[in-house]
C-alpha cells in the first residue's frame, strides 16, 4: 500500500519495481509497529545473512543493534563515487565523472532483476523538520533492512516526509540502492544532479547506501543551493550561551577526524560553567544555510541523528557523544564484549573484554588480540544515534527556520603554519580560506593514512558540482549577504612542538577560542593585523586554570606567523589552483588569485 497520491512518486517507484523485480514491496510509513517488526525479523536472521544485526543488552543498551558489514566493505569508496552530469566540466576537477547515459548503460544490467527473491523497502524521509521552508524530501527503495532502520534514525522517515511534498509537487531526490552481491568490484555511488537522482549498488555500509546522507544532504543539495541561492555545506552548527542569556550560533568546517563531532558537543571548561556558559548542539556533520527574511543566514541540521566514527569516542574525549549511544542506537563494526553482550571500541576504555568478538566475527581473547597489536574494532567502526539523546541537544533543533549564524569556522590538522585561531579580513578572503582547507588524511576514507590532502571547504570528496563554481557560489552568497555575513575564522587544534607534542590541549578547552570567536563578532576585543588575516592579542585568549599546560611560550608558538612558511603555503595553493584545479577543468574565480596576491603581497611587505 502507498503512502501518498503523488504521481511523479508513484511513477518512479512503479519503474524501480519495474527494473529490479522485488518478490514484494513495503512501503515504510515509520510507525513503531513496523520498525518493531522490522527488527524482529532482521534479528532472526541466519549469522550467515547480509542484513543480519543483533540485540544487545536490553538493561546496558536499550533498544540497541549490533551489526557487522562484509570486510571489504568498511568506508565510503571515493574512487567509486560518480557525479554524473550531462558534461564533464559539470562534476569539475574534484569528481569522477561519466556520462549520464553511459553510466546508466553500466548499471541498468546490474539492477535488472537484482531483488528478485528479495523484498523491496519503500523510505520516505525528510532532510530537516517537517514543515520547514529549508527541509527537501527524498525517497530511497532499498533491499537491506539495515537501511531502513539506519535511515529511521538520521532522517525523519516516513509517512509525514510526503507532508512537505503534497500530492502534485516533482521536487524529491529518487534514490535507488541494493545491496546486491556486495561485489567491490561492481560497486558504483552514483549522482545525477540534474535529475535529483541517486544510484548505489554492492555496498552495504552506511556512508554508501544511507542516501539521505553525504549523497542527497552534500553532493545533490550541494548543486541544489547553487541553484536556489542556499548553501548545503560539511559542516558542525553549535549555540553558545553566553551568561546573559544571549546564544550565537556558529558553523565549522573541518575534514574527517579533526575534531568535528567533539566540537559540536563540547562541554565547557569549569571556570565557563561556573560563569553560566552553556554549549548547545544543533548539528555534527551537516549545515543546510539560506538567508532569512532578516537577511541573515539560518542553518538548519537536515539529519535527525549522528553517525560517528566509534573509536576514540569515550567518556573524556566526547562524553555527550558517548552518552547518545545508550539507548536506541546501531554499532557498526565495533566490537562485542561476550561476557555481558555490550560493545567495545579502541580507547572507549582500558580494558579490552577477555571474552571478545573482534569486527569480523572472530571469537577471541581481546586482551591477548590487543596486546599483539590487533584492532579489535574496525579503526572507522561507527555509531548512529538520534539526536534527542545529546545531552546537549539545541532547543532549537528542529525549529522549521533554523537558527542565525554569526561566524563559520574553517580548521584542518596542520602540524605547523596554521596558528591556533585568526579572522578572515573579509568574506572573499574567507572563501579564500576556505578553498585552502587541507589536513592529514585518516581512515574515514580508504586509502593512505597520514597524507597531507587539499580538501577545499572539507567538501571535497561531496561537492556536487565543479569546484570552481562552488567557490563562485560562495562568492555570490557573501555579495547577497553583504553586511549581514557571518564572520570567517580559522582553527588549527593541532600545532605542535619541535618534539611533535601538541601545544593545545584542545576538547572542552577549544571553548576558550570559541569565546575570543564571539567577542570579536561582537566587537568587543580589538585584534592584531597580519599579512594572513587578524590574530588574537595574547592577553585575549583566556587561559585560566590551564596556565600550567599553556604557558606562554607555547600561546607565543600558537599565536605566531612565520612568514617564510607562509610564503611557502601561498606558493602550494598557487600550484593547486592552477595544476590541480584549473588545469583539470575547473573554473576558479578571479578575486581567489586577487587573495593569493594579496596575502602574498602582505608577506613580502
Amino acid at each position: 500500500m502507498s503512502l501518498t497520491k503523488n504521481p511523479n512518486v508513484l511513477k518512479w517507484v512503479d519503474e524501480m519495481v519495474a527494473l529490479c523485480q522485488p518478490e514484494k514491496v513495503v512501503w515504510i510509513d515509520g510507525s513503531k509497529e513496523q520498525i518493531d517488526a522490522l527488527i524482529e525479523e532482521v534479528t532472526s536472521l541466519p549469522d550467515d545473512s547480509w542484513d543480519k544485526m543483533y540485540k544487545l543488552n536490553p538493561e546496558k543498551y536499550p533498544n540497541c543493534l549490533y551489526h557487522r558489514t562484509r570486510a571489504n566493505d568498511v568506508a565510503r569508496v571515493e574512487d567509486r563515487t560518480f557525479i554524473c552530469s550531462k558534461e564533464k566540466k559539470g562534476a569539475g576537477p574534484t569528481n569522477n565523472w561519466m556520462a549520464p547515459d553511459e553510466m546508466k548503460a553500466l548499471l541498468t544490467p546490474m539492477y535488472n532483476g537484482v531483488m528478485k527473491g528479495r523484498t523491496m523497502y519503500v523510505i520516505p524521509y525528510s532532510m530537516g523538520p517537517i514543515g520547514s521552508p529549508l527541509a527537501k524530501v527524498g525517497v530511497e527503495v532499498t533491499d537491506s533492512i539495515y537501511v531502513v532502520l539506519n535511515m529511521n534514525i538520521m532522517t525523519r522517515m516516513g509517512k509525514q516526509a510526503f507532508e512537505n511534498l503534497g500530492d502534485t509537487s516533482d521536487d524529491f531526490v529518487r534514490g535507488l540502492h541494493s545491496k546486491a552481491d556486495v561485489d567491490p568490484e561492481k560497486r558504483y555511488i552514483v549522482q545525477f544532479p540534474e535529475e535529483n537522482t541517486i544510484w548505489s549498488i554492492n555496498s552495504a555500509y552506511g556512508g554508501n547506501v544511507l542516501l539521505g546522507k553525504k549523497c542527497f544532504a552534500l553532493r545533490i543539495a550541494s548543486f541544489q543551493g547553487k541553484n536556489e541561492a542556499w548553501m548545503a555545506e560539511h559542516m558542525l552548527i553549535l549555540g553558545v550561551k553566553k551568561p546573559n542569556g544571549d546564544v550565537k550560533y556558529i558553523t565549522a568546517a573541518f575534514p574527517s577526524a579533526c575534531g568535528k563531532t567533539n566540537l559540536a558537543m563540547l562541554i565547557p571548561p569549569e571556570g565557563y560553567k561556573k560563569d553560566g556558559y552553556e554549549v548547545f548542539t544543533v548539528g555534527d556533520d551537516i549545515a543546510w544555510m539560506k538567508p532569512g527574511k532578516d537577511g541573515r543566514l539560518y542553518a538548519i541540521n537536515p539529519e535527525n541523528g549522528f553517525f560517528g566514527v566509534a573509536p576514540g569516542t569515550n567518556a573524556k574525549s566526547n562524553y555527550n557523544a558517548l552518552a547518545c549511544t545508550k539507548n536506541g542506537a546501531i554499532f557498526t563494526n565495533v566490537a562485542l564484549d561476550n561476557s555481558d553482550n555490550t560493545v567495545w571500541w579502541e580507547k572507549l576504555n582500558e580494558n579490552p573484554p577477555k571474552d571478545a568478538t573482534e569486527w569480523t566475527g572472530i571469537k577471541c581473547d581481546g586482551e591477548a588480540w590487543v596486546a599483539e597489536g590487533k584492532k579489535l574494532a574496525h579503526p572507522n567502526s561507527r555509531f548512529t544515534a538520534p539526536a534527542q539523546n545529546c545531552p546537549c541537544i539545541s532547543p532549537e533543533f528542529n525549529n522549521p527556520e533554523g537558527v542565525p549564524i554569526s561566524a563559520i569556522i574553517f580548521g584542518g590538522r596542520r602540524a605547523t603554519t596554521a596558528p591556533l585561531v585568526y579572522q578572515s579580513f573579509d568574506w572573499t578572503h574567507g572563501t579564500y580560506l576556505g578553498s585552502a582547507v587541507s589536513s592529514e588524511t585518516t581512515a574515514a576514507a580508504t586509502g593512505a593514512v597520514g597524507v597531507l590532502r587539499h580538501d577545499p571547504m572539507a567538501m571535497k570528496p561531496f561537492i556536487g558540482y565543479n569546484v570552481g563554481d562552488y567557490w563562485a557560489h560562495w562568492l555570490e552568497m557573501g555579495a547577497r549577504l553583504g553586511s549581514k555575513a557571518p564572520k570567517i575564522f580559522n582553527v588549527n587544534w593541532f600545532r605542535t612542538d619541535e618534539e611533535g607534542n601538541f601545544l593545545w590541549p584542545g576538547f572542552g578547552d577549544n571553548m576558550r577560542v570559541l569565546d575570543w570567536i564571539i567577542k570579536r563578532v561582537e566587537g568587543e576585543v580589538d585584534a592584531v593585523e597580519t599579512p594572513i588575516g587578524f590574530l588574537p592579542k595574547a592577553e585575549d585568549i583566556n587561559l585560566k586554570g590551564i596556565e600550567d599546560e599553556v604557558p606562554a611560550s607555547a600561546l607565543q608558538k600558537l599565536l605566531t606567523v612565520d612568514k617564510e612558511e607562509w610564503k611557502k603555503e601561498i606558493a602550494e595553493m598557487r600550484r593547486y589552483y592552477d595544476e590541480d584545479i584549473k588545469a583539470k577543468g575547473g573554473n576558479i574565480p578571479q578575486a581567489l588569485y586577487d587573495e593569493l596576491d594579496m596575502i602574498e603581497a602582505n608577506l613580502n611587505k
